[in-house]
């Protein structure tokens, strides 16, 4: 059975999820639109960095996220000097570092999407005066919905599941920074197979509804 420590990693690792999920929409989507429509050099720059992550070992990405966000790196300057503070070993570090590591699920699906629309509804949108904002909320927005449905998804889980990035970024402290996947690790390391088997089964059903939802009201979205 699961005890009060493993439903606050659940809960810390939900609400993780989300908020990075929501903060990713938010901020891929702009990023998915011009890679979608630019013609700049910068395209390849911007596109190879947005999927770093997908190559990059997450240990690496933790580490120097770490060090970028700590008293000597340059966002540490920054954030200190905002009066926020260091972001290592707290939830706002967890959720910027998701952020990095998850930003390729979200912004792949969602330049597919963009890229699948075409030219043609935007030319005629722009006949019927359309201004570019208008066309993009009341044109690009709908017809792209498949991919945001993906983007979500696909953000969400991996979020979930993440454990290089999470481990290197918040340190696993009970409470505070320690999430599922941590949580799990802890019980193997304490021999405790029977709360890990709860918690990995609960993510491997979790995993697999969020992918079955996807391909059932979502046959067309890619996953790449």
């Amino acid at each position: 059975m699961l005890h009060a420590d493993d439903w606050g990693a659940i809960w810390l690792t939900l609400k993780l999820a989300a908020t990075v999920t929501a903060l990713l929409l938010v901020l891929g989507t702009p990023v998915a639109w011009w890679l979608s429509q630019t013609r700049s050099r910068l395209k390849n720059v911007v596109g190879a960095l947005v999927a770093l992550p997908l190559v990059l070992p997450p240990s690496v990405l933790g580490f120097y996220l770490l060090v970028g966000m700590g008293p000597h790196g340059p966002l540490g300057h920054l954030t200190e000097a905002l009066g926020i503070g260091l972001l290592p070993f707290t939830f706002p570090g967890l959720v910027l570092g998701s952020l990095v590591y998850s930003l390729p699920f979200v912004v792949q699906p969602l330049h597919n999407a963009f890229e699948a629309i075409g030219t043609r509804p935007l030319e005629v949108a722009a006949t019927l005066r359309a201004s570019p904002l208008d066309t993009f909320f009341s044109v690009v927005l709908p017809l792209a919905k498949p991919g945001f449905i993906t983007a979500a998804t696909l953000g969400f889980a991996h979020t979930i599941g993440e454990f290089g990035v999470v481990l290197m970024i918040g340190g696993n402290i009970p409470e505070r920074t320690r999430v599922v996947s941590l949580q799990i690790y802890s019980h193997v390391e304490a021999l405790e197979y029977g709360q890990a088997h709860w918690l990995a089964g609960g993510m491997l059903l979790l995993s697999f509804i969020a992918l079955l939802l996807l391909y059932t009201f979502n046959p067309s979205g890619k996953t790449r």
